[in-house]
């Protein structure tokens, strides 16, 4: 009976120690995830600049396209560049049934030279990079011109040059004033989807 007890006595501290240190263990443990920050969702806004010849291919080839459809002086031939896309992008703050016609609509002259005009010396600046997102293979969207992604007031003398390029004296004052850039801007995914082109206002 002696002999029992005593082991008693040596067990029962051994169980009260083995449970402090599992209450321990797990405390610490869920003190740890309480701690941790929670994995970034959706995008964030890292901006870089990217340099030549760095895009994509599939950017590259997107863009490439843009630029033939741009140089044939045609609104139309973006058409088929439009319908690379599953999805359409982005033109109008509303929903847009004809893109082509609703970029006339926006020309000065009705015809969309103009627009092609614009196109083409955005798609002559460097774009921005804006990273974000969980997939390692499409965590970028490139975005022309890269100025749009800056306050105006932080341009350098390069990013001044690209602003007086796509944009008249008139709107560049407008910009200074405003401090942000105002005017077109397009996007393209790191899969070559076309996401937006749409001015800035």
């Amino acid at each position: 009976m002696r002999a029992r007890l005593r082991s008693a006595r040596f067990i029962v501290p051994l169980l009260v120690l083995a449970g402090a240190m599992v209450v321990h263990v797990l405390s610490s443990a869920v003190s740890a995830r309480g701690d941790r920050k929670p994995a970034p969702t959706g995008r964030q806004a890292q901006t870089t600049q990217a340099p030549a010849g760095t895009l994509p291919p599939l950017v590259a080839e997107m863009r490439e396209a843009m630029l033939a459809a741009a140089d044939s002086g045609d609104i139309e031939e973006l058409r088929t560049v439009l319908d690379w896309n599953e999805l359409k992008p982005e033109v109008a703050e509303a929903p847009v049934g004809d893109i082509i016609a609703h970029w006339r609509s926006l020309s000065a002259d009705g015809t969309g030279a103009d627009v092609l005009a614009a196109l083409r010396a955005i798609l002559a600046t460097a774009p921005a990079v804006l990273r974000g997102g969980r997939d390692v293979e499409n965590d970028r969207l490139f975005v022309w011109p890269g100025i749009a992604e800056q306050p105006i007031g932080n341009l350098d003398a390069t990013g001044l040059a690209d602003l007086s390029r796509i944009a008249p004296e008139a709107d560049v004052e407008r910009m200074k004033a405003a401090g942000r850039y105002l005017g077109w801007r397009l996007v393209i995914g790191a899969d070559g989807v076309w996401h937006s082109f749409r001015r800035v206002e």
